[in-house]
């Protein structure tokens, strides 16, 4: 039996599941259809401006109606010994060289998240779990660190969280959650990540643009334009906000996001976009506002600081209510059990020593390019945008002392990739980025070969 996404939490067990999927338990015959909606499940918003934020109207009526796949183990979670005979999986295990032999049971995920490689490739028969909690929990307890000892904190728990294939999946699953398409439309501040535009594309949604203040290269949010841009057209229905922001490396203003978040009349969701969270100051992410604002999104991955872009993992911070719907809309098992084990090693204490030792050599390898390096080469302009993610946003000149020049920029960009051995990314068609090349920080001995060619291949291409 299935109950529709607005019925549907995580089960925290066999019986309970039963109950809570809307099955007779045999047991218990008088036990009744469970009914209660996750969606009912309130944000505390008492200190926060009232927005016009209501799920009930905002998500699509055929998303909060949807009735997921369920598979038996959530009803039916394993435990050792129990024989898994339900989902045509190969009882022999994988036909990979040096697997060990299956165990009756899947493993499920490990309590640190460190196995063999042989114990991992036996349970690749297996499908995985489906909820990925262990993974959610570590997450969770990263983002709760910084705000724990707070007075009144609410920590974030798995039910906050949607773990996809890289963001790009909670890009694109928001939008079809809460966006028809044909009729309704998303909000984005160029310069910003394409993908939220091609993803809107291929939903057939329409793009409001809201450029952010490009003033001395800042890259600022405007809320009011915003705000009057959400008032205007109620046909919007999700702001994506990219921050810090790519290609400017800027964290946007926390006070002008709460200004959109409080739109007296907006009836749709604000999509942070926290890919580089870990590049700026300790502290910054604003994940735990999930469980302050009943209509936000904080996007994160695992690609950019903790170096597994290969694994593609990418998790969402949200209401429960958000959460469930977005839950509802995945793949039954989308994030594959090396991804998961992979991860929850990342997590680790021992992982997150890697990782800030890693963001802290990075760091230092960005500020010294900012300060010294680039400024060192003569035609190279401002370095413009913030210092709050892996790389850099430089102006390349027509000539020293000239100004920002995309065809200058184009040659030294193609002169590098092309014959150099070193491949950067041309920006200058963004706005407020002329003449502009986007650099991510690499090791210390790659950024002296950067360094040196960037300045031998300048001089080529720049006037006299």
């Amino acid at each position: 039996m299935r109950l529709p996404c607005a019925a549907l939490g995580r089960p925290t067990s066999s019986r309970n599941a039963i109950k809570f999927l809307g099955v007779t338990d045999p047991v218990d015959q008088s036990e009744k259809i469970i009914t209660s909606s996750i969606l009912n499940t309130q944000v505390s918003t008492n200190h926060l401006p009232m927005s016009g934020f209501n799920l009930q109207t905002a998500a699509r009526p055929n998303i909060l109606s949807l009735h997921p796949y369920v598979c038996a183990r959530d009803i039916y979670p394993a435990t050792a010994g129990t024989i898994l005979l339900d989902a045509n999986e190969n009882a022999h295990g994988p036909s990979i060289p040096g697997a060990a032999t299956p165990s009756v049971v899947a493993n499920g995920d490990s309590s640190n998240g460190v196995i063999s490689s042989a114990e991992h490739l036996a349970e690749l028969h297996r499908y995985p779990d489906p909820h990925q909690g262990a993974v959610k929990d570590l997450w969770c307890n990263l983002r709760n660190a910084p705000n724990a000892q707070t007075p009144g904190y609410k920590p974030l728990k798995p039910e906050n969280m949607f773990l996809g294939v890289g963001s790009d999946e909670a890009i694109d699953i928001l939008m079809r959650v809460f966006c028809a398409p044909g009729r309704e439309k998303i909000l984005i501040c160029p310069p910003t990540y394409g993908m939220y535009s091609v993803s809107a594309d291929v939903n057939d949604l329409g793009i409001v643009r809201v450029d952010l203040d490009t003033t001395d290269g800042k890259f600022a949010l405007r809320p009011d334009a915003v705000c009057e841009a959400l008032s205007a057209d109620p046909s919007i229905k999700i702001v994506y906000l990219c921050t810090p922001g790519n290609p400017t490396a800027a964290d946007l203003d926390s006070d002008a996001i709460k200004q959109i978040l409080a739109h007296p009349t907006y009836n749709g969701v604000v999509v942070l976009d926290e890919a580089y969270i870990d590049f700026a100051p300790e502290g910054r992410s604003r994940a735990h506002w999930a469980n302050e604002y009943p209509n936000v999104v904080v996007m994160q991955t695992l690609s950019k600081a903790f170096g597994l872009a290969g694994i593609r993992l990418g998790a969402a911070f949200t209401s429960p209510p958000i959460a469930s719907l977005m839950n509802c809309m995945k793949a039954p098992y989308n994030i594959s059990s090396p991804t998961s084990a992979l991860a929850m090693q990342a997590l680790s204490p021992e992982g997150l020593a890697i990782m800030r030792k890693h963001v802290a050599d990075l760091n230092a390898q960005r500020d010294y390019l900012a300060s010294k390096g680039f400024p060192s080469i003569p035609g190279v302009g401002r370095i413009i945008g913030g210092r709050d993610a892996n790389f850099l946003l430089v102006e390349v000149l027509d000539k020293p002392g000239g100004k920002p020049n995309n065809e200058v920029a184009v040659q030294v960009y193609e002169e590098l990739a092309g014959n150099r051995n070193v491949v950067l990314r041309f920006r200058g068609k963004e706005l407020g980025c002329e003449g502009c090349i986007r650099v991510s920080i690499g090791t210390k001995e790659e950024n002296e070969i950067l360094l040196k060619k960037f300045a031998e291949v300048l001089k080529i291409f720049q006037k006299a």
